[in-house]
């Protein structure tokens, strides 16, 4: 039985290690292929590779912010109810020393990717600067840390943009920013109303009518700018300003009555509506923006 335990370690350390990565989090990247998707660059095969590239230079980075974060947390993490077991730092699944070893390499990998795609990795590393600044100050502080957030997901778009050498359009960065701040601050009331302020320091600052009225702002502004961008620069995209707004209701409808929205990630992956629709929203925009033949 001894054995039996010993033969298992080695993978139970690999498991966690890809757990450490959070692999489920990087779908929060497709956001760097927003720039392609709008440029119609689809039978573009360079413009593909370029962008597909710069996501999976987005996802080692993001990896290694939350291995830093995690380290950082490790020992509020064992005192957490759920994090204690879901954390493998925390669950003492993997040491700390090899975490750090796990970061070298991934950090290894993003100094390769410079080489590649310069004009990305220079995107990539404002966004390590600003995780580190968020791991260590700024989450504690309010409101700049639901902003801090948000504008991670402005530079996943700004990088796409920088893997093709295109300009972006200012609504892509304000709607961006506009539903980033929906999404973190819906996080923020689940975390709020779910855990209590035991989760973060930060949540005893707010209250859950408070960001109540940051996500409906937020989500009214988001459409709002997606709705003018549509009308004033992709008027093809028009069939897409419907899905948008469902998505959004449909959003708020899993947070306030199915008590999801702690991980926006989780709520697109578990319910089939949501999920739908960001597929519908897809491939309706593929199909609006596809380039025209001869």
């Amino acid at each position: 039985m001894h054995d039996t335990e010993m033969s298992r370690l080695p993978l139970a350390t690999a498991l966690g290690l890809v757990r450490l990565m959070r692999p489920r989090q990087w779908i929060k990247n497709v956001f760097v292929l927003a720039p392609l998707v709008f440029a119609g660059g689809f039978l573009d095969a360079e413009a593909v590779s370029h962008a597909l590239f710069a996501v999976l230079l987005f996802c080692v980075a993001s990896s290694a912010a939350y291995i830093i974060n995690d380290i950082h947390d490790i020992e509020r993490d064992r005192r957490h109810p759920k994090k204690s077991k879901s954390r493998p730092l925390a669950a003492g699944i993997v040491s700390i020393t090899v975490a750090k070893m796990l970061l070298a390499v991934l950090y290894s990998v993003l100094v390769w990717g410079w080489f590649v795609a310069p004009n990305v990795v220079m995107v990539i590393a404002a966004y390590l600067a600003l995780n580190f600044a968020y791991t260590f100050v700024l989450k504690h502080q309010p409101v700049v840390d639901i902003f801090s957030i948000a504008i991670g997901f402005v530079l996943r778009v700004y990088a796409g943009a920088m893997a093709l050498a295109v300009p972006v359009s200012s609504w892509m960065f304000i709607t961006t920013l506009c539903l980033a701040l929906y999404l973190a601050a819906v996080k923020r009331r689940q975390e709020l109303s779910q855990s209590g302020t035991e989760g973060r320091k930060v949540l005893e600052k707010y209250s859950v009518a408070l960001v109540d009225r940051y996500a409906e702002m937020s989500a009214t502004g988001a459409l709002l700018f997606y709705s003018m961008f549509v009308m004033s620069a992709k008027p093809e995209l028009v069939i897409t300003v419907p899905l948008v707004l469902f998505g959004l209701f449909r959003y708020w409808f899993v947070v306030e009555v199915l008590d999801g929205g702690e991980s926006p990630t989780d709520v697109l992956l578990a319910d089939w509506q949501l999920l739908f629709t960001v597929v519908l929203w897809i491939a309706a925009c593929t199909w609006a923006l596809w380039p025209a033949k001869g």
